[in-house]
């Protein structure tokens, strides 16, 4: 089936209605199904970690262990001027209320050590009073088979609540820590979801100026949200897709922010093609030939960059290529089917009040683009060069960066958790760190016992569980949690019980899966990263036929992408956020370079048509002034929805956020019209190398611009209907 058969189905008279009718089918039964992706998303460690590290092998044997699994919640208290005699009555008191409500996990060793006291009618271990005298600490060892271990968290910060003013009292550990990363991250779905609606809204409000257009690419943009999300839960439930939170709202800001670009981009063709046609079923037929193979050729640049996370070892980099590529497509599909139809059943007066009559020539200024392509036209040289010198002045920012960020750094907020964390620090230094697990043979516990707590770094070790096979020890760190100190602690323990004869030694823990993280993600960029370009090139070069050109865009695309991460380091920096997320330099790479070049295909497209008919330079004027305003807005728009990810309680999504619409804003008003048309200038007709129909030099003046240096064309015949105007997105040509 041609082009135009195609178009035909959700413009034509009678299939517009049956292309709605579809639509209101498949939502009917998308909805109960997008409703469930929630039960589907998972953020364990091991629905990270690739099957490969040790760290996962490490949760899966100590799951196989028979004994009781339990996690040890810790009660801290601190009082600046130090503990007074009603704060340690206070402590003790809600130690026999945790006591009594944990009867047989609270208590852990319990043996008296000299010189410490049990609290009266205490089954458990001593309080703990730090050398200082200003804090006071006791554990909780919760039995995970009989309590869920937020519900726990929760119940043991209720029974401290109490306490004498001026004392601090919190409740961490990893079990704490465990707990507060599951409260930030409930209801985020929804929340994301209503603020990018929100956002969007707003933004076609203020794009349209239309009381009722608006809400036409809205509702179509939601219902491929719908269909995106109901088959999102089909493949994690049939077919073991890992979705995590933060895939599934990746996903969701892709969605509207893509499909509200396809909307910008398809309604400002409708709108030219309205002046010619009286029939807006000819006038959407029209428009969805012009700009639907290039949306097309968008859509399937992202979708290719996205899939290229398949390549990725970690479960989560390789679960959001699929999810987002399916955010893409559904998105699309909506966009080229329900989208034109509702459109063109509305006619012409959904315009209202700007409603385009037929034979009126565009009334849209193009006076800012033209001026900046007069202006690179004119100061060639001098332009590059200035937006070389900004890209590489941020691109500085990139040196320190440390893709190291702790999870107890992953708040906006700090929750008790992580105040909790801090007071031990403070107080308890030898209490600081998270206790390592380490998988060993069960005949060879008593050697790997010896080795660990030989090992520099690790302050005492002890036997936990014991199965006949394997049996596990925990390990404590002296230095704090993911810290650089503690990483190398990991490093020399893996080394010394990897080389106990006859142990099979692994070494786990929540530290020891960041670490693995953070290692793995370091490896995917070195497969991901050439694999996006060389795709994305290729794509590139089979829409331009060119070989120069699309490595002109891929070259200013990873400059942006380097001034975006170079610029997003120092802004956290000055946050006191001294870590970025592990995967941030990859996610971020993947979607500026998948949607950045997105704006690159349609300017480079149009310079190509332009340049047939005047030469590349006076093509470029022609092309940057009839595509910046609609390519401009849809950056505004795309930038807008990544950056409500900026709203979110989540450190690594407001980097990400942060990052990819820093980078999609200096893309579309500066590199791309400036950098770009200051390249494409200067290489002139070798930018489509190896095509030799194009003439070097500036070509023939345009009409009505006898010195040829600057205003696009005016009205010009058009191949199959009456004059049309030239301000308006032209991305490909007709048929």
């Amino acid at each position: 089936m041609d082009m135009g058969k195609l178009v035909a189905i959700p413009a034509g008279r009678r299939s517009k209605w049956a292309v709605i009718g579809a639509w209101l089918i498949l939502a009917f039964f998308a909805v109960s199904l997008a409703g469930k992706m929630g039960d589907v998303q998972r953020d364990s460690p091991v629905d990270f970690l690739p099957a490969s590290a040790e760290s996962t092998r490490v949760i899966e044997l100590e799951d196989e262990l028979p004994g009781t699994a339990t996690t040890t919640v810790l009660v801290v208290y601190e009082r600046g001027s130090g503990i007074t005699d009603a704060d340690r009555a206070a402590a003790g008191k809600h130690h026999e209320a945790v006591t009594r409500a944990y009867p047989e996990d609270a208590g852990g060793q319990g043996g008296d050590e000299e010189g410490e006291e049990r609290p009266e009618g205490s089954d458990g271990p001593p309080l703990m009073e730090s050398a200082d005298g200003k804090a006071l600490l006791f554990p909780v060892d919760v039995d995970l088979t009989k309590t869920e271990e937020a519900e726990a968290v929760v119940d043991i910060r209720d029974l401290v609540a109490d306490a004498p003013a001026g004392l601090t009292v919190k409740v961490t550990g990893p079990a704490a820590l465990n707990a507060d990363l599951d409260e930030v991250f409930d209801g985020i779905d929804s929340k994301l979801l209503l603020a990018t609606v929100g956002v969007v809204a707003l933004l076609l409000i203020l794009t349209y100026r239309s009381p009722t257009l608006w809400l036409v690419p809205l509702i179509a943009v939601s219902s491929g949200a719908v269909l995106a999300m109901a088959t999102v839960y089909l493949l994690a439930n049939d077919f073991g897709l890992t979705v995590s939170t933060q895939s599934g709202s990746i996903m969701t800001v892709l969605i509207f922010g893509a499909g509200t670009d396809y909307a910008l981009l398809l309604v400002s063709r409708y709108r030219e093609e309205l002046r010619r046609y009286a029939d807006p079923h000819d006038a959407m037929a029209a428009a969805l030939r012009g700009s639907g193979p290039a949306i097309l050729a968008s859509a399937g640049t992202v979708v290719g960059g996205l899939l290229c996370l398949l390549a990725a070892d970690l479960n989560s980099n390789r679960g959001l290529g699929p999810v987002g590529a399916v955010g893409i497509l559904a998105s699309l599909l909506a966009m080229l089917t329900l989208f034109p139809a509702i459109l063109t059943a509305l006619g012409r007066k959904v315009f209202w009040p700007f409603v385009p009559e037929v034979g009126a020539l565009g009334s849209e200024t193009r006076g800012i683009w033209s001026r900046v392509g007069q202006f690179v036209s004119r100061r060639t040289v001098a332009a590059g060069g200035g937006v070389l010198l900004l890209l590489g002045v941020l691109s500085l920012g990139l040196i320190g960066i440390s893709p190291n960020l702790a999870e107890e750094d992953s708040f906006t907020s700090k929750p008790d958790s992580v105040a909790g964390f801090q007071l031990l620090g403070e107080h308890y230094p030898e209490q600081a760190g998270q206790p390592l697990t380490v998988m060993t043979r069960a005949d060879r516990v008593d050697e790997v016992l010896e080795a660990a707590r030989e090992t520099p770094g690790i302050a005492r070790a002890e036997a936990a569980r014991a199965g006949t096979e394997w049996a596990s020890v925990e390990a404590f760190p002296r230095d704090r949690a993911q810290t650089a100190g503690e990483r190398a602690t990991i490093e020399r323990l893996r080394d010394r019980l990897h080389r106990v004869e006859g142990a099979d030694a692994l070494v786990g823990g929540a530290s020891a899966e960041k670490m693995d993280e953070a290692n793995t993600t370091a490896d995917d960029r070195v497969v991901v990263i050439p694999l996006v370009l060389i795709v994305v090139g290729l794509i590139l070069g089979v829409l331009l036929r060119s070989v120069v050109a699309p490595l002109l865009l891929m070259g200013t695309v990873l400059l942006t992408y380097l001034a975006a991460l170079g610029t997003t380091n120092v802004v956290f920096k000055a946050f006191g956020v001294d870590e970025v997320d592990p995967n941030l330099p990859l996610t971020t790479f993947v979607f500026l370079v998948a949607l950045g070049v997105d704006y690159s295909i349609f300017l480079a497209h149009r310079v190509r048509e332009e340049a047939k008919r005047v030469g590349t330079r006076l093509g470029l004027l022609s092309a940057l002034s009839a595509t910046g305003g609609v390519i401009a807005s849809a950056g505004v728009v795309l930038a807008a929805t990544f950056g409500v990810l900026a709203a979110m309680p989540s450190v690594p999504m407001v980097q990400i956020g942060f990052s990819v619409a820093f980078g999609v804003l200096l893309a579309t008003f500066v590199v791309q019209p400036v950098l770009v048309a200051a390249a494409m200038t200067l290489l002139d007709h070798r930018t489509w190398w190896p095509d030799r129909s194009f003439t070097a030099g500036a070509g023939q003046p345009l009409p009505g611009t006898p010195d040829g240096t600057g205003v696009p064309y005016p009205a010009v015949p058009a191949p199959d209907g009456p004059p049309r105007g030239g301000s308006e997105v032209d991305s490909v040509p007709k048929g």
